[in-house]
């Protein structure tokens, strides 16, 4: 089966120095897990990435067995957020969208958080529903689909839930349309989101109470359940069993089971993103980490301290996923939610340019 070309980096990797005239924009996406902040300008079709940041925050620690989140969680969101809040105030976003997700979305005191958030830094977080999030992961990783298959499987691993949208590739709906870009117009034909990402799940089976192998079999058919019950999705059966779908993969699990795929002394998203894995390579990947104890997963480039934990349960849902909707290949995504947001928030400026060009027409009075 041909192979689509490696996608295109929507960002330079660098900070640079702009012009006053030039807009920045600002998505920030506050997880169970990350707080991570992308600052673009326009460059033709899409945006070069200007600033960015990331912070494992793991603002949902205890959530599940507490249903709040704790004090040290939130203060530890708090200062990333400083962070983020500072680099929007410096580079002079014109726009920005913040928001929240799973974390806040299911916390008894999500709402107090939020208006704290607003106290300490000006940010005002938003929080999205699954659904919302599904479809701006979706738009983020447009350019990775194969357009030569029927198909396609998006896997978005968060911390607190993981999103999942069965694409239709077999009609033109994911080119460019006359108008304002809208995620609400993607040829998503269903979506699920389970309440499990690597944190939730890490903490319901927390590792070094039995055998490695036993454990970590035990989250994939965990996971695999609550998969496999869905059925909304059942129209796209035979496209998977022909082999005639991939699946696209967003999450850090995902891109450092990667990296450890590919070996890499240091992470290196011009090698992760866009990434073709066959699915023996994903599970080969995943059995060289159930190798390894806890600190030597911490020290692999790749991985470190903060994600060692975590990285076998991102391991295990993407397994379970494979089991339930076979497909030989996965592309690796270093993108979602943050790139989705930018791309709404610039149609938006694209529609208003194409306004004033219409009424400044020769002829026309602007004033009517």
């Amino acid at each position: 089966m041909p192979q689509a070309p490696r996608a295109p980096r929507p960002e330079s990797g660098g900070r640079e120095v702009l012009k006053s005239d030039v807009p920045c924009y600002g998505a920030l996406d506050l997880g169970t897990n990350n707080c991570r902040l992308l600052i673009a300008t326009p460059a033709g079709k899409g945006f070069r990435v200007i600033d960015a940041y990331s912070r494992i925050v793991r603002l949902g620690e205890g959530l599940s067995q507490t249903g709040r989140l704790s004090e040290v969680a939130m203060d530890r969101a708090v200062a990333a957020l400083k962070v983020s809040a500072e680099k929007v105030r410096r580079r002079r976003v014109v726009k920005l969208r913040a928001i929240a997700t799973q974390a806040c979305r299911s916390a008894e005191n999500g709402a107090e958080f939020i208006n704290r958030v607003e106290q300490e830094t000006g940010l005002r977080l938003e929080i999205i529903q699954p659904r919302e999030e599904a479809l701006l992961s979706v738009a983020g990783c447009m350019n990775l689909f194969d357009r030569t298959t029927e198909a396609a499987l998006v896997v978005d691993v968060g911390g607190g839930s993981t999103e999942l949208s069965w694409v239709d590739l077999s009609g033109n709906e994911l080119e460019p349309h006359a108008g304002p870009f809208s995620a609400e117009r993607l040829p998503v034909r269903a979506w699920l989101s389970i309440p499990l990402g690597v944190v939730t799940l890490a903490e319901a089976f927390p590792e070094g109470l039995e055998p490695t192998a036993v454990w970590y079999r035990k989250m994939v058919e965990h996971f695999k359940r609550g998969l496999a019950e869905f059925r909304g999705a059942d129209a796209f059966q035979d496209v998977f069993k022909r082999d005639e779908a991939h699946i696209i993969g967003t999450s850090g699990a995902i891109t450092s089971l990667a990296g450890v795929h590919l070996q890499l002394d240091r992470y290196d998203r011009s090698q992760i993103d866009g990434l073709w894995m066959s699915r023996a390579s994903c599970e080969a990947a995943a059995d060289a980490l159930l190798a390894l104890s806890l600190d030597q997963r911490a020290a692999q480039p790749c991985i470190g301290p903060d994600r060692a934990d975590l990285v076998l349960a991102g391991a295990a849902i993407l397994q379970a996923v494979q089991e339930v909707w076979p497909s030989s290949r996965l592309r690796v995504a270093d993108r979602g939610l943050r790139e989705g947001i930018l791309m709404s928030l610039m149609s938006g400026r694209n529609r208003r340019r194409r306004r004033r060009r219409s009424t400044n027409r020769p002829g026309k009075d602007p004033s009517s």
